[in-house]
């Protein structure tokens, strides 16, 4: 796969600081000298090609509403099961598997504590598994951002 300059410009623009308007796609263009559909196609044909795994912003989850890290204890012959009706959930991302007695991870977001908790716990039962709940104590920023050596890659 051979990415050219735009594509490569759209990269390093927008690990971080997506245009927050009505037509953030339309401001990309504009910013790099393309047009809106462009900037559409290539995000696509970077996704579809494994580049990008996600385009959209990150925003702080606590100001949005309510969330929670999860996890459950599934054994070998439940994992894969367990991980495909964790992903059918309302509100659940970063699902993945870990070493560990409780081996299934994932972080659930609602509009509210109320509806956070009536989710879990239907999910809970759905799943017929001991989920261990862990709410935040304190938000740390990862920067998921990274400068890259074009040069190198090459």
């Amino acid at each position: 796969m051979q990415l050219d300059a735009a594509d490569k410009a759209l990269i390093d623009s927008y690990q971080r600081g997506l245009p927050v308007c009505e037509r953030p796609y339309q401001a990309m263009a504009q910013n790099l000298g393309l047009t809106e559909n462009e900037v559409i196609r290539r995000l696509a044909a970077l996704k579809e090609q494994k580049v990008l795994s996600r385009v959209g912003p990150v925003f702080e989850h606590s100001q949005a509403g309510a969330s929670l890290l999860a996890a459950v204890a599934a054994s070998p012959e439940q994992m894969d099961a367990a991980a495909a009706r964790i992903n059918l959930a309302p509100g659940v991302n970063h699902n993945y598997a870990r070493e560990h007695r409780y081996n299934l991870w994932f972080v659930m977001t609602a509009a509210d504590e109320r509806t956070l908790k009536g989710r879990l716990d239907e999910l809970e039962q759905q799943l017929g598994l001991p989920m261990l709940r862990l709410p935040m104590i304190e938000g740390y920023h990862i920067d998921l951002g990274f400068q890259i050596d074009w040069e190198a890659l090459s």
